[in-house]
């Protein structure tokens, strides 16, 4: 099977509500407290030559960026989901070959009434 290099679109992996334990917030009692926040991540990749091989050295390691996200957050303790996230974002850019992310960080709960709060952030690489 050969794929054709000058294929038009844009191959996505993602990683869906990835939870983890962390210390996040402005008030004295979240400080206190590990709470639960939400991860989305969506990662630009070309899938073109592990679909070939059929081999994970080819491929965009899910499992290793979510290792490292899961390692990051747990052990960080910032105020703002706005830090986190840009943090994260840095993180996986810098570190694996992902050119272009969106990224939802979230706090189930923190606002009675609604599933959850949080945000949606894009960033890329590119020049």
């Amino acid at each position: 099977m050969t794929i054709p290099s000058n294929s038009v679109g844009k191959d996505i992996v993602y990683i869906r509500e990835l939870e983890v334990q962390t210390i996040i917030g402005i008030y004295d009692w979240e400080r206190k407290i590990k709470q639960t926040v939400s991860i989305d991540i969506e990662m630009e990749t070309d899938i073109r030559a592990a679909a070939l091989s059929d081999d994970i050295k080819d491929a965009l390691n899910y499992k290793e960026i979510g290792k490292r996200i899961i390692s990051f957050v747990e052990a960080s303790e910032f105020q703002l989901v706005e830090t986190m996230a840009e943090k994260i974002s840095e993180i996986v850019l810098d570190e694996f070959p992902v050119p272009w992310l969106r990224l939802r960080v979230s706090k189930p709960g923190a606002l009675r009434g609604s599933k959850d709060v949080g945000l949606v952030i894009e960033r890329s690489n590119h020049v």
